[in-house]
């Protein structure tokens, strides 16, 4: 079984990438900021929350991305000399931006990334079956094939199931790449980062969402 999200892109790169940044602290450490802005972007088009997104989300500019990320990482998820290295500092940041804009029917639940990787695989299925993007914060990992997701906060966006068990569709950099789930959570160190679970109990995916950027 294979689930995607169709999901948005900005002069044909899948999401937004850092690198567009000239603030120098985006380029380096504004991953929270940008799977926070991605995520407002992908529920306020898959919901129609359009409180979420201060422009269009169905045309977005490279310049509209930027000057939202960077309004994302000034007021709400800024981080400090560790970045934001804990799910908890996430969920506090965005919440804040949520209550801002008024938009109350959107919850987050933290799967710690000590968790068994049955209970993430369980979780990861769950929230892209509901057409729900997973952001997911990997710290150190044992696995050197693995470090641009070193301390680094990214979307995932899609699975499927294979012989060898669940792969993850991973969203960063402006584009996707597909990573067995076992590699991905089995980091090799006690310190450890997981899942963000976002709730939207209310509401169903518009059966005329308009079709997006698989990627």
């Amino acid at each position: 079984m294979k689930h995607e999200l169709d999901y948005f892109c900005i002069e044909g790169r899948t999401g937004g990438r850092q690198a567009w940044f000239w603030d120098p602290i985006m380029r380096l450490a504004g991953c929270a900021a940008i799977a926070a802005s991605d995520s407002c972007i992908s529920l306020a088009r898959g919901f129609g929350l359009s409180r979420l997104c201060p422009c269009d989300a169905w045309d977005l500019t490279r310049r509209d991305y930027m000057t939202f990320a960077q309004r994302m990482k000034k007021g709400y998820l800024s981080p400090g000399w560790k970045g934001i290295s804990r799910l908890e500092l996430y969920i506090n940041g965005l919440a804040r931006y949520l209550a801002d804009v008024g938009e109350a029917r959107v919850s987050m639940t933290p799967l710690s990334g000590n968790a068994p990787v049955s209970r993430a695989a369980r979780a990861i299925r769950a929230q892209l079956d509901r057409d729900i993007l997973v952001p997911c914060l990997t710290l150190r990992h044992k696995d050197k094939k693995l470090d641009d997701y070193i301390w680094h906060w990214f979307l995932i966006t899609g699975y499927e199931d294979r012989p060898d068990g669940l792969w993850v569709r991973a969203t960063t950099y402006g584009g996707c790449e597909w990573i067995s789930l076992e590699r991905l959570w089995d980091t090799g160190y006690e310190e450890r980062g997981g899942l963000i679970l976002y709730d939207l109990p209310a509401l169903e995916p518009p059966a005329c969402a308009r079709m997006g950027c698989v990627g």
